[in-house]
């Protein structure tokens, strides 16, 4: 860990994980990355350059990817890990966190999200606002968990999927990879084929 955090995405979600970095307390200055030149500053904190300008930060800089879509995130997490850049894990210290959680550098936990015990949580994943994952889950890499999402026991959710707000996973469910669940649904039962579900109970769109 490194003193110094860059955080590249200076929107909605990045601001809320430099919200997170500033409560956790752990860094000296907090900076952001945006391609976005009209952004000067966010949260109070510097815009000090593009995304692209990651590299020039390595030496000393933590630098965690606060963008919401998957596969961006994706994108810009393998592009940093693969010349080793330090990547965090942020906590929000109001989140719960149960004991023999396993939890993937470059995830970021929001407040009053609930992990309980023995859950794996992958790299480069989002655990949204007020979400619960109970015991035995195994959520894969570049997952976005959204707020209020509420996963039972020995859960699977396969590596880019996106659980919409609200959104339910009864127990012993697994969901392939590459699937959208929307917002308000609730999933009864393994879903093997990647794509947008909806309703109650969850049903694939045509």
């Amino acid at each position: 860990m490194k003193n110094k955090l860059l955080i590249i995405g200076a929107s909605g979600h990045g601001k809320v994980v430099a919200d997170i970095a500033l409560k956790m307390n752990k860094w000296e200055s907090i900076a952001f990355l945006d391609d976005d030149e009209c952004i000067i500053s966010s949260m109070g904190l510097k815009v000090i350059g593009k995304s692209e300008d990651a590299f020039n930060y390595i030496r000393d800089h933590d630098i965690l990817v606060g963008i919401g879509n998957n596969a961006t995130r994706q994108k810009l997490y393998e592009m940093l890990d693969k010349v080793g850049a330090s990547i965090p894990v942020l906590i929000h210290p109001k989140a719960v966190i149960g004991e023999h959680v396993e939890i993937g550098k470059g995830t970021t936990i929001m407040a009053g999200a609930v992990i309980n015990c023995c859950t794996s949580i992958g790299k480069g994943c989002i655990v949204n606002t007020g979400s619960t994952i109970d015991h035995d889950n195994k959520i894969e890499d570049f997952v976005h968990i959204s707020p209020g999402v509420h996963l039972a026991g020995t859960v699977q959710i396969g590596q880019g999927s996106w659980l919409g707000i609200g959104s339910v996973v009864s127990n012993n469910v697994t969901i392939t990879s590459g699937c959208r669940v929307g917002a308000g649904a609730v999933v009864v039962k393994d879903i093997t084929d990647s794509g947008v579900y909806v309703g109650v109970p969850a049903i694939k769109l045509n």
